[in-house]
């Protein structure tokens, strides 16, 4: 970031604070904008001060990690800080500078390449803005507190016997990997996971490491033996790169969970979060938080009825110089 935004943000931090915890309590204060860089992004009201500021991040995936599995192996993403109460022109005209600015970045046309925005789920003024420049909503970081309180049952289905979740252990790797790959190529039909040819070789390495410590947080569901189901999360200590995104600490994150088709409707989700928010509660979680692809028609009405609701929603569109 440039001298002149660093500026800029130090003096509308207080301001964005103020803004974002009138729209949601859960979101974080304003403390640092991402490095970013050193594009400097800034829009001014008509008194020629700055009413938003962004910060816009250049990733590239590496080979072979399984964070290429999450979305496009370059990803420009940019981090908005508005104050205006004209939300609607002061975030186009920023949308509008990182336009420019990703037209000039060598690569941004490429196929795998996405221009990707944050924005808090409650803030529906930025809505307009996000639309005309042509990203669409793919994804909703969700969260969890431990005041909420939650109902557990799944959709009604054909009643069963409700399954048997424990523990995983190191022994369990090819179940968890098997159902781990399930749930990447469930989500991949909603146009923001993307199984990759090495997506299980990094998933296995993962999940390894973590079944190889006393009482990873992946649980498993069991009928006569079977897993049907699987849930895989971070505890606070692994989840620190998403907690920076809500205000309480600590924050755990639920990366994945699955469930058979045939075993849908059945109390096995149920199940597998009702143990996990036991361990998360008795662990002194603040809040969780977890991803889910918004056009999954499964997923938005489940994680409500186990007490999470939006909190950002991540706007994307690709390739990122598509962005308008």
């Amino acid at each position: 970031m440039s001298a002149g935004a660093g500026e800029a943000a130090t003096r509308l931090a207080a301001q964005v604070t103020r803004r974002w915890q009138t729209i949601d309590p859960l979101l974080p204060a304003a403390e640092a904008l991402p490095p970013g860089c050193d594009t400097e992004l800034v829009a001014v009201g008509a008194d020629g001060q700055p009413v938003a500021i962004g910060s816009c991040e250049h990733w590239v995936g590496t080979a072979g990690s399984l964070d290429l599995t999450w979305g496009a192996a370059q990803r420009f993403q940019l981090t908005v800080w508005l104050t205006s109460s004209d939300v609607t022109n002061a975030l186009d005209h920023l949308l509008s500078l990182w336009r420019d600015h990703l037209a000039d970045v060598p690569g941004t046309g490429g196929e795998d390449t996405a221009a990707v925005v944050n924005w808090p789920s409650r803030d529906i003024d930025g809505v307009a803005a996000l639309l005309r420049h042509g990203l669409a909503p793919l994804a909703v970081i969700a969260a969890r507190t431990r005041s909420r309180s939650t109902l557990t049952a799944d959709e009604p289905g054909t009643a069963r016997p409700g399954p048997r979740v424990r523990r995983a252990g190191p022994a369990d790797i090819d179940a968890v990997v098997r159902l781990g790959l399930e749930v990447i190529r469930y989500d991949a039909h909603f146009g923001s996971v993307i199984e990759r040819p090495g997506t299980a070789d990094a998933l296995h390495d993962e999940a390894a490491g973590l079944l190889a410590r006393p009482e990873p947080w992946i649980w498993l569901a069991e009928r006569d033996d079977t897993p049907v189901g699987l849930l895989y999360a971070e505890p606070p200590e692994s989840a620190g790169w998403i907690a920076p995104m809500v205000r309480p600490a600590p924050v755990g994150y639920l990366t994945l969970m699955f469930v058979r088709p045939g075993d849908r409707g059945t109390g096995v989700s149920a199940a597998l979060a009702a143990r996990f928010h036991e361990e998360v509660d008795a662990a002194g979680v603040a809040v969780t938080l977890l991803h889910y692809e918004q056009v999954n028609p499964l997923s938005a009405p489940f994680w409500s009825r186990q007490g999470y609701r939006p909190l950002w929603t991540t706007w994307e569109i690709s390739p990122a110089r598509a962005l308008r």
